[in-house]
């Protein structure tokens, strides 16, 4: 199975479970039952071949569904844990935020999260990434070595974070 089977535990923390809630509830309680009653009036208007806001209401319908399925199984999977609790906060592990250096000792800034929070672009790298699989207990000094697409790199652990509660 895929990064988003269910052959390894969904961990998430607890403000990822809120999110995937808060999505969940604003497609199920708003915008479902929004479309559904444009959809009902759109069909009552006749012919449906050529009745734009029947097609796309209805597409859009399928969109939502499939996505609050897949939403209500991860939510199902999902693995709550809050790093707030984490106890050896001198080693990496899920919710760390840690800084690594490269081998040209450029600093990079990386938070470990659920795969369902992933977000490259702030930092936010999922458990099962290759770069969070290298990092997991880890303690500062420590050098990682990770195979990427563009090749194997170094990463040496600066420093470890986690948040206080």
């Amino acid at each position: 199975m895929g990064a988003t089977g269910t052959d390894r535990p969904n961990y998430i923390t607890p403000a990822g479970l809120a999110a995937l809630r808060a999505e969940y509830e604003a497609l199920f309680a708003g915008e479902r039952p929004r479309l559904v009653e444009t959809v009902s009036w759109a069909a009552g208007n006749g012919d449906r071949s050529e009745n734009g806001d029947y097609l796309y209401g209805k597409k859009r319908l399928r969109e939502i569904d499939r996505r609050l399925g897949w939403l209500s199984k991860r939510m199902k999977a999902a693995r709550v844990i809050d790093p707030t609790a984490t106890v050896d906060r001198g080693r990496v592990w899920f919710g760390a935020t840690v800084t690594i250096a490269d081998e040209n000792d450029n600093e990079r800034v990386v938070t470990l999260v659920g795969d369902d929070e992933t977000d490259a672009g702030s930092g936010r790298i999922g458990w099962h990434a290759p770069i969070a699989r290298a990092l997991r207990g880890a303690a500062v000094g420590d050098l990682r070595r990770v195979d990427l697409p563009a090749g194997e790199r170094a990463y040496e652990v600066v420093a470890i974070a986690y948040p206080t509660a």
